[in-house]
C-alpha cells in the first residue's frame, strides 16, 4: 500500500500523523493495513465511498470509545480511583464489550438487509415520514444545570424518546443533543410517535422537557446510517416554527393522516422559513380511532 494512502486511512480514522521517529504502530495496525489492501482489491472500498466510510467509522467508535473510557473511570472512582484498578477492570470487561460490539453491528446489518435499504451505490431513496422532535427552551433551562444534571437530562429524554420511536415502529437516525431525528414508513407511524412525545412534555408532573415536533413525507435519501434531502429539510423547518407540544407536518404527510382518519388536521397560515418562503404547515392533534 502507498504510504500517500495509509496515511491518508490514519487521518480519515482521526488520528494526527506520528513524527518519522515516534514509536507509534504495532503488528495490529500492520494487520488491518493488510486488510484495508485487500478489500480495496476488491473494490469494496473504492476511491468513491473509502474516505467516506473511513470517516464515519472513526467517528463511530472515537464516540463509543470516549464514552467507554468515561464508564470505566467512573466505575474505578467508585473504587478508590486507583489507576492500576482500571487496567486491571479495562482488562477484564473489554472481550465482553468487544463481543456485544460485534454483537450489535451484526443484528443492525441483519435488520438492514430485511428491510432492503441496500443499493450498489451503498445509498438508497425511498419515501418515508422524517421527524424531528426538538427540546423547547433547551438553551435557557441547561444554564441552570450543572454538566452532571445536563447529561443524566439529556440522556433521559433520549432514552424515552427511542423506546417510543421503536415501540411504534420507527427508527432514531441520530440524536442532536437537545432533538431526536426519527423516520417512520408511515406519516401515521410518524405521528403516533411525534403525538406521544409531545404528550409527556406537556404534563405538569413529569420531569421529560416540553417539546415541539415537525414531520415530512416524501423522498429521502439513505447514505451511512444518516438521510438527507428536502423531505429532512421540511422537517427541521416545520419543527422550528412549531409551537410547545405541537406537532406539525407538511401537506403530503397531512393527505395521508386525512386518509388514515385516526387524526385531527388543521391547515395554519403560511409560513417563510430558511430555504421555503411559503411552507404549509398542517397541526396534527389525536383524533378518534
Amino acid at each position: 500500500m502507498p504510504i500517500e494512502v495509509a496515511n491518508d486511512l490514519w487521518r480519515l480514522l482521526g488520528f494526527p500523523l506520528p513524527t518519522a521517529d515516534e514509536v507509534a504502530f504495532t503488528s495490529s495496525d500492520v494487520e488491518a493495513l493488510r486488510l484495508t489492501q485487500q478489500l480495496m482489491t476488491l473494490g469494496v472500498l473504492n476511491e468513491d465511498r473509502r474516505a467516506a466510510l473511513v470517516r464515519t467509522l472513526g467517528r463511530s467508535f472515537a464516540r463509543l470509545a470516549e464514552w467507554q473510557t468515561s464508564l470505566l473511570a467512573d466505575v474505578t472512582a467508585g473504587r478508590g480511583g486507583d489507576p492500576v484498578d482500571m487496567l486491571a477492570l479495562a482488562g477484564e470487561v473489554l472481550p465482553s464489550v468487544e463481543y456485544l460490539q460485534t454483537y450489535i453491528w451484526r443484528r443492525h446489518l441483519a435488520s438492514v438487509v430485511t428491510r432492503g435499504l441496500v443499493t450498489a451505490s451503498g445509498t438508497a431513496s425511498a419515501a418515508f415520514a422524517v421527524g424531528f422532535v426538538d427540546i423547547v427552551g433547551y438553551t435557557s433551562r441547561s444554564k441552570s444545570m450543572s454538566d452532571d444534571e445536563l447529561v443524566e437530562w439529556l440522556e433521559e429524554f433520549e432514552d424515552v424518546c427511542t423506546g417510543l420511536v421503536v415501540e411504534r415502529g420507527g427508527r432514531v437516525i441520530k440524536t442532536l443533543g437537545d432533538a431526536v431525528l426519527f423516520v417512520a414508513d408511515t406519516a401515521g407511524d410518524a405521528a403516533l410517535i411525534a403525538l406521544a412525545i409531545t404528550s409527556l412534555g406537556a404534563e405538569d408532573d413529569t420531569p421529560f422537557p416540553q417539546v415541539r415536533a415537525g414531520i415530512a413525507y416524501g423522498e429521502v435519501v439513505s447514505r451511512l446510517g444518516d438521510v438527507f434531502g428536502p423531505t429532512v429539510n421540511i422537517a427541521s423547518r416545520l419543527t422550528s416554527v412549531a409551537r410547545p407540544d405541537a406537532v406539525l407536518v407538511d401537506e403530503q404527510a397531512a393527505e395521508q393522516l386525512r386518509d388514515d382518519g385516526g387524526f385531527e388536521v388543521t391547515r395554519l397560515r403560511r409560513t417563510s422559513v430558511k430555504g421555503y418562503s411559503r411552507l404549509q404547515p398542517y397541526l396534527v392533534r389525536p383524533g378518534a380511532r
